[in-house]
């Protein structure tokens, strides 16, 4: 015999024995094994994925929320600005005519003041002239109740 049958024989026995000893299904189930934990992580990669791409949109749409909340606060607060600068300028101008309004009023308040003044020196002035003329006139013709009557109408009329 030769070593080449041996070598089949041994080759057989070797075959035979892995296949009693079931290897080709230990095999089979470790590699089924291992497929099923790889498909297992890739499924918990892809819903992790799916997860992450929820966020994402997630988080894009607060942000977006929030832009224009921002963009809508900064547009209230100018329009409030520029309605409180509009407010005190009104406030301004209505408070300078005021002003304006009540000077025109102290002005022509001294003035009156100033020609009720002139009327009544020049009132004065004439009830003493007046008095004069009066006093020379009621000496010579009826006595002191006549001047003194006369000067309380002149005093009345012109007053």
């Amino acid at each position: 015999m030769d070593a080449t049958f041996w070598a089949f024989v041994s080759l057989v026995i070797f075959l035979a024995g892995i296949v009693y000893l079931k290897v080709p299904g230990m095999l089979s189930k470790s590699l089924d094994e291992r497929a099923e934990r790889i498909r297992s992580e890739l499924d918990e990669a892809r819903r992790l994925r799916e997860e992450a791409q929820q966020l994402l949109a997630e988080y894009q749409r607060k942000r977006k929320e929030a832009e224009k909340e921002a963009g809508d606060l900064l547009a209230a607060a100018k329009k409030e600005a520029s309605l409180l600068v509009e407010e005190a300028r009104q406030k301004t101008e209505e408070y300078v005519s005021r002003r304006a309004a009540l000077a025109e009023q102290k002005i022509g308040q001294a003035e009156r003041e100033a020609v009720h003044e002139v009327r009544s020196r020049a009132v004065d002035i004439a009830v003493e002239a007046a008095r004069g003329l009066l006093a020379v006139e009621a000496e010579a013709r009826a006595g002191a109740d006549f001047f003194k009557k006369s000067l309380e109408e002149v005093r009345a009329k012109l007053n």
